[in-house]
């Protein structure tokens, strides 16, 4: 199956991708959004219904999902596989499109908590058209990237280029934050730092696994590059993106074993952290204890030796005592080192 270039498409009649009946260039109805865009001049410009070449559906309805199999001839297997996070990158040609279903990061929010989420998206290329079908509302477009955007192969490649960046950005994010809840840890008693921790190692996890997927699709369009109807330089673009893609699982696969690896140790410091605390309760309650031993022998157990009328520094003479037990308690947990 081939796709039409930018002169291919320019020659084209208007009616190129089935019409809508919606005819503004971006359509919200109910949670879902329209986008229609276009090529021109090598970028990408918003346009209305009937002159757009790009068509993305985001957060589709029920009744787009109804005319997404119906107009587009799209399998409902595949249609709910590009919205289903846990789907797999895969490429499917069917005689009139081919469908490449590719894995991409969340936008992350606070809401969260350190658990950096993954989504899937599809991509239905036809002869004149593309559909793209997102679960989100992430930016479909956005950045630049190191090649021409002239044809609809220009904006799958510039799809999969993006979510690789995208991994590489939240690879970047990972290790700030996981420096940021190490100095954390290093001083916390809590574990609420060491939950983050394993939030983000399991963030790592499916990160991995996708782009691990995301790796094998690219091999397998490399392989049906032909019948896709890639010429030369896509090709060599494929090939950028192949190697981009393994630089950043290696990425991802050092920020795993170190948070891994460190795990164990981050959580005896946390475990270390509480037992100093406690040493430290520990010496100041025997220093208070021995203190209070002083004072109730010289109160309630032996009678006092020291004239009690109108006289002060008994009272004085045994709080000395006691403080100076106290302090010895002090002393003694310096010297030991205890």
């Amino acid at each position: 199956m081939g796709l039409a270039s930018e002169k291919e498409i320019a020659g084209a009649p208007e009616g190129m991708a089935p019409t809508h009946e919606i005819l503004p260039e971006e359509s919200k109805t109910g949670g879902n959004v329209r986008c229609f865009f276009r090529l021109q001049g090598g970028r990408l410009a918003p346009c209305e219904p009937n002159q757009a070449v790009i068509i993305a559906y985001t957060s589709p309805t029920i009744d787009d999902e109804a005319e997404l199999q119906e107009q587009y001839n799209i399998d409902y297997h595949t249609l709910q596989s590009s919205l289903d996070p846990d789907e797999l990158s895969r490429l499917e040609i069917e005689p009139d499109h081919a469908a490449i279903i590719f894995k991409r990061p969340k936008s992350f929010c606070a809401g969260d908590n350190f658990l950096l989420k993954l989504t899937s998206t599809g991509m239905f290329a036809y002869e004149n058209y593309l559909v793209i079908v997102m679960a989100d509302d992430s930016p479909i477009f956005e950045g630049r990237v190191p090649f021409p955007v002239q044809s609809i192969h220009d904006v799958i490649l510039r799809l999969l280029y993006q979510s690789t960046m995208h991994f590489e950005g939240h690879l970047k994010a990972i290790n700030m934050l996981s420096d940021s809840l190490e100095r954390r840890i290093n001083t916390s008693l809590e574990n609420r730092y060491l939950l983050n921790m394993f939030a983000l190692e399991k963030s790592l996890v499916y990160i991995v696994n996708s782009i691990t997927s995301n790796g094998a699709l690219l091999e397998r369009m490399k392989a049906t590059a032909e019948k896709l109807g890639f010429n030369a330089d896509q090709v060599g673009v494929l090939d950028d993106l192949i190697i981009e893609n393994q630089q950043c699982l290696r990425r991802a696969d050092i920020h795993t074993q170190v948070l891994g690896n460190l795990m164990g140790t981050r959580a005896s410091i946390v475990s270390h952290n509480l037992n100093q605390l406690i040493k430290k309760f520990t010496i100041w309650m025997v220093a208070i204890m021995l203190a209070n031993l002083v004072i109730s022998i010289f109160s309630m157990n032996v009678a006092l030796p020291f004239p009690m009328e109108e006289q002060g520094w008994p009272f004085v003479a045994i709080n000395i005592i006691a403080l100076m037990m106290a302090a010895l308690v002090f002393w003694l947990s310096r010297i030991k080192k205890w």
